[in-house]
């Protein structure tokens, strides 16, 4: 099968940033049978480990997609090379400590080059106290379906990213949040009353903001 490729241009502004690496997107899945591919990751995967815990691309929907608790999953794309990502997580991790107890998940996931995850990425998750929450998600193994199968408004062009889900309430937001922004998002969601996903009727009521 033909590759598809995404050119991404090195660029960092004060919203987000784009990799100067070519991110090569291929079907991984043509020669594969369902059964030969794992997806099943469960949130306990996610409990205390020594070692980042790298997440397959196929294994992420799991993570991604709406759950009939009335948990908030708030997920974060990054890298540590990006200064945009880097100024926005210590805001999510401030938020993250004052709803220590509340019914609220947060997953940082790292589209570092594989070659810094042991480095980089391993001091950051240290730095500031995320090695729980943090995954690691290789970004040559994404492909355009990934994308357009698992986000309504991102396709993979520039980072922080952030998708935040309760039950039937989705938000997408591409680019750098302010602390009051992610204040505002994070509050609103968890004090709207509970409804859970009615996917067949593939309902999304969205709590819109700057993009």
């Amino acid at each position: 099968m033909k590759k598809l490729v995404l050119s991404l241009v090195l660029g960092v502004s004060l919203i987000a940033c784009k990799n100067d690496k070519e991110l090569k997107f291929e079907d991984k899945n043509k020669d594969a049978d369902s059964t030969q591919i794992a997806t099943n990751v469960e949130e306990d995967s996610l409990k205390s480990h020594k070692e980042l815990l790298e997440v397959k691309a196929e294994q992420m929907p799991n993570l991604l997609t709406a759950k009939t608790n009335d948990t908030l999953y708030v997920t974060n794309f990054f890298a540590t090379w990006c200064q945009p990502c880097m100024v926005e997580i210590p805001h999510f991790k401030e938020k993250m400590e004052s709803l220590k107890g509340q019914p609220v998940k947060f997953t940082f996931v790292s589209l570092d080059n594989k070659s810094d995850w042991k480095t980089a990425v391993n001091d950051f998750a240290d730095e500031y106290g995320l090695r729980n929450n943090i995954v690691l998600l290789d970004g040559t193994t994404l492909t355009p379906e990934f994308f357009s199968q698992n986000f309504d408004t991102w396709n993979g062009e520039a980072i922080p990213f952030t998708l935040m889900r309760r039950g039937n309430m989705v938000d997408e937001y591409m680019g750098s949040m302010k602390k009051e922004e992610i204040n505002s998002k994070i509050d609103k969601m968890m004090a709207a009353n509970f409804a859970p996903s009615i996917d067949q009727q593939k309902e999304k009521s969205k709590i819109t903001g700057k993009k």
